[in-house]
């Protein structure tokens, strides 16, 4: 079982319109709302791909209550072990221009989370912890839980010796590192602001010296750089995709997990593959299957 830690969950919604202008009446030409927060992203797309997933965090309110009713709806193996506080689960709003294929991104902040409901979380973390193969720690921290979460829920993960993989940024995915989590995947923006290198392979070095085992970084449309003990590659598809990458580095995730056990390369090959599926696909945030398993060999994977 693959466990996936979204701390700040979020109902997406996602309009379409033939033109974005500001200061101007729009007609929405379709409207849509899923689950979502990237761990929970992360593992609607292993689901999908047949893998078993447990996804924890928090949901609340009556935006909690839609986003749990979708969540069981996800097709394959998913379980919904998700904590209910008091506070109300954000939305996030994608505003996708048809004529340019461009997104506009609104995220609300989240739920404030007592002290109470961390410590709870905490405590069916570690339970969770029991039966896990992996865990992945996604995305943003909502008001109330400590910066330093990731950096206690990594140690946690270790000491029980879970694989952990980390995709933050900023002041988590700082202190995050520091704990000596097995992968972190920060995006290029994420990367530059933790070593103040926009050089991606000395960026992901450094990041490395900071603590992580591995550092596997999504570069967009320059695909994934990997520096690990056992060396250093990078992959790339053969050619730019058109597309919208919303929920992309998502993708790049279930591919890191799925193919834990396999060499460096492979492990790449499956994330570029997922993520450009992902950017391929017609609904922003889903994957293309059929895409996926047509790209997956085309994807070109070097060593540095």
């Amino acid at each position: 079982m693959i466990l996936t830690v979204t701390l700040n969950a979020a109902l997406d919604l996602t309009y379409r319109v033939p033109r974005l202008l500001p200061q101007t009446e729009h007609r929405v030409t379709q409207a849509l709302e899923r689950p979502g927060g990237k761990g929970l992203n992360v593992s609607r797309v292993l689901a999908a791909l047949g893998h078993e997933t447990v996804v924890t965090g928090f949901a609340g309110g009556p935006t909690g209550e839609t986003l749990r009713r979708l969540l069981a709806d996800a097709p394959g193996p998913l379980t919904d072990a998700l904590l209910p506080v008091t506070g109300t689960t954000r939305r996030t709003v994608a505003v996708t221009d048809a004529a340019t294929g461009t997104t506009t991104q609104l995220n609300e902040t989240g739920p404030d989370i007592t002290p109470g409901e961390w410590a709870a979380f905490t405590d069916r973390y570690a339970q969770l912890l029991r039966d896990a193969d992996a865990v992945a720690l996604c995305g943003s921290l909502p008001p109330g839980v400590p910066v330093g979460a990731y950096a206690h829920l990594v140690r946690q993960a270790r000491a029980r010796h879970v694989p952990v993989l980390l995709d933050t940024g900023g002041e988590p995915l700082r202190r995050g590192i520091a704990a000596r989590p097995d992968v972190v995947k920060p995006n290029a923006a994420e990367l530059a602001a933790l070593t103040g290198s926009t050089e991606p392979l000395r960026a992901a070095m450094d990041a490395r010296r900071r603590g992580a085992h591995t550092v596997a970084a999504s570069l967009g449309p320059d695909g994934m750089l990997a520096v690990t003990p056992d060396g250093i590659w990078r992959a790339t598809t053969p050619r730019p995709l058109q597309g919208n990458p919303t929920g992309a580095g998502d993708s790049a995730v279930a591919g890191l997990l799925l193919a834990r056990d396999l060499p460096w390369p492979d492990r790449l090959a499956r994330a570029v593959a997922l993520a450009a599926a992902t950017v391929r696909s017609p609904t922003a945030g889903d994957f293309d299957a059929a895409a996926y398993e047509d790209l997956l060999p085309q994807v070109r994977v070097t060593a540095m």
